[in-house]
């Protein structure tokens, strides 16, 4: 298995809030890909102690090691068991209820050696690359479906949207958001190879459209994710002024790419 892995701040002067990993169990059969991408918290109260990479630092940790140990578990029991014991670690002294409590997207792939399992849980994408070049796009797209209108100001969505039903779920402390999560299993023969992004990597295709989610994968596969994530940076430098594509987002998000080569 050959993989591939990069992950760069938006602002040099401050924490990248996303975490990736790839784990191999003990046993050397399959191996797993972790993506988190931290919320990053409007300037006023969330009622925690604690930053966004604190929370994704030790929720990401967590994940890492269910998914590599606990091979009986299924990928929906790996995130409720990391949610909770994230929260453990910190419910006696922040205020878990808190909409803007530390949260995150996640992407979670495990494989062996005959399937490929999965879950995405708001907006980072999972895309799976068959020995004969289809890609599948795993998408988690219930904010992308909500109207603009709805997403106004953050006290509006934090009232109606964040982590309510007809809105939008993330990981938070809630362990049953699990159960919310976008999930399924292909065959292993099915899966040539995978990448994991974060939704500041894949402004080449959703923000800036450059390509189709089958040209991304080629840049990464080709290339590396240090090119795509370079090409995001590009476009968005480009754009910094006029603003055409970015329009009120953040010039520069987070940007992480996970590629694995499962052939």
């Amino acid at each position: 298995m050959r993989t591939d892995l990069v992950s760069e701040p938006g602002d040099a002067t401050r924490p990248n809030e996303d975490f990736a990993g790839v784990g191999l169990p003990a046993s050397g059969q399959g191996g797993c890909v972790i993506l988190l991408d931290g919320v990053t918290p409007p300037a006023t109260e969330t009622g925690c102690l604690h930053s966004v990479p604190w929370f994704t630092a030790r929720l990401g940790g967590a994940l890492t090691e269910l998914t590599v140990s606990g091979r009986d578990l299924t990928l929906t029991e790996i995130l409720s068991r990391a949610i909770e014991r994230t929260a453990g670690a910190h419910a006696r002294t922040c205020e878990l209820s808190h909409p803007r409590t530390p949260q995150a997207t996640v992407v979670l792939a495990r494989w062996g050696a005959e399937t490929v399992e999965y879950l995405v849980l708001s907006d980072s994408a999972l895309l799976l690359r068959s020995p004969r070049g289809e890609v599948t796009t795993v998408l988690d797209d219930r904010l992308a479906r909500l109207p603009r209108s709805a997403l106004a100001t953050d006290a509006l969505v934090d009232a109606t949207l964040r982590n309510k039903e007809g809105g939008f779920f993330t990981a938070a402390a809630d362990p049953s958001v699990a159960a919310r999560a976008v999930t399924g299993t292909v065959p292993r023969r099915a899966v040539g190879a995978l990448a994991a992004l974060t939704d500041g990597a894949t402004r080449w295709t959703e923000t800036f459209c450059q390509g189709d989610w089958t040209a991304l994968f080629d840049v990464i596969e080709k290339e590396g994710a240090r090119a795509l994530v370079d090409r995001v940076r590009r476009l968005e430098a480009a754009d910094r002024e006029e603003r055409a594509y970015l329009g009120r987002s953040k010039t520069h998000d987070d940007a992480t790419v996970v590629y694995a080569d499962l052939s």
